[in-house]
């Protein structure tokens, strides 16, 4: 019998850590047995891999301010299922991380990725004091980016010989295709548009307000550039009716959820981020698989990951600088196509998919291996 992981996230929406989960699954699972529980009910993310190769455990969402009586039902769960590792993931999933923290039913990892749009900045108090207790009772914690190392290590207090630093990989060579025609018809999009282009969850803290913002300065200069959205969230229908709003319906194209992102991206002259936070995000990692140039606020990190040339193009935190670097790379289109291309280099020297995916293997299969075991 494969060996059992347990997998809790706040939500199973469409997002990087589920897509990187996704693509951990496609490739074999690393040979063991996986089980998704979502705390909010929502599993839109199973639609990205294989049923055969995940079960989402039937239970009820837990609700969450009955911090307590939710850690202890969490317990009962654990208990019930014993699977040979738990795996948490994010603030979302503490009371899991909580429920076994003492007397373990099983071993744990937690993995990190990034923070919500209500820690913007800096994290609030009472969280740090949260993490650093309960996290510090995890065999080990996960980070994807050097930035969120140095938080685990400094403000939590994590063991060094627990932090795991596994930067994001994707299959870099899905992204090395060419524009497809007859996909972008399907949006109302020609070979002839000039797309700037994200892909995103639409939540708060990716901040597609502030992309549409710096998008609608820019048309006086550049009439012939269109705005397109990949993703879904719960900001979608206020994103919508901004660009209404704003005269710009016919020229900003909101596509949904893709689960192929390498058939749009291609046909993107430039690839936009705008959030409020990030970590590494993996968007960021295909569109530099695709070519392309990546102009950004400089959150996480962004700036160490694309290529050096790219970097005076990752800048501040507001509309009028996210702005200037869109205007820069679609005023030098020869300098943009040069930039892209030392990004698809360095996105095929460091941030394949092997070297992540081994990694988590090592990592999970050593740790589910000490199940029953004393730390």
């Amino acid at each position: 019998m494969p060996r059992h992981i347990l997998h809790i996230f706040p939500s199973f929406e469409v997002g990087g850590a589920q897509r990187r989960f996704a693509a951990l699954l496609a490739q074999g699972g690393g040979g063991f047995r996986h089980t998704v529980f979502a705390m909010d009910g929502c599993y839109d993310a199973l639609k990205l891999m294989n049923r055969d190769t995940v079960a989402q455990l039937e239970t009820p969402p837990i609700a969450k301010g009955a911090s307590w009586q939710a850690i202890r039902h969490c317990r009962t769960i654990l208990a019930g299922v014993q699977p040979d590792l738990l795996v948490t993931y994010n603030w979302g999933s503490v009371e899991w991380a909580l429920a076994n923290r003492f007397a373990p039913i099983c071993p744990m990892v937690h993995v990190q990725d990034g923070f919500g749009s209500d820690e913007l900045g800096r994290e609030k108090a009472s969280r740090r004091i949260a993490r650093a207790f309960t996290y510090r009772g995890a065999d080990a914690v996960v980070v994807p980016s050097r930035t969120l190392e140095q938080i685990a290590r400094n403000s939590w207090r994590i063991p060094q010989a627990r932090l795991k630093y596994i930067p994001n990989g994707i299959d870099v060579m899905r992204f090395g295709g060419e524009r497809d025609s007859d996909f972008l018809a399907q949006f109302g999009l020609t070979d002839d548009d000039r797309i700037i282009g994200t892909v995103a969850g639409l939540r708060p803290e990716k901040n597609i307000g502030r992309l549409i913002e710096a998008y609608h300065s820019l048309l006086n200069d550049f009439a012939d550039i269109r705005l397109v959205i990949v993703g879904d969230g719960v900001g979608k229908s206020a994103l919508k009716m901004l660009a209404e709003r704003i005269g710009l319906k016919q020229r900003i194209i909101f596509t949904g959820n893709l689960p192929e992102p390498e058939r749009i991206l291609p046909a993107f002259e430039i690839f936009a981020l705008s959030s409020d936070t990030e970590q590494m995000p993996l968007s960021v990692v295909e569109a530099m698989a695709a070519g392309l140039p990546v102009a950004s606020t400089d959150v996480g990190d962004i700036a160490r990951m694309v290529a050096h040339e790219n970097r005076p193009f990752i800048q501040g935190r507001e509309a009028p600088e996210l702005a200037e670097s869109l205007a820069a790379l679609l005023s030098d289109q020869d300098n943009a196509r040069a930039i892209g291309a030392a990004n698809k280099a360095k996105a095929r020297a460091e941030f394949g998919f092997a070297a992540m995916a081994a990694a988590y293997d090592r990592l999970y299969g050593s740790l589910a291996d000490r199940r029953g075991q004393p730390r």
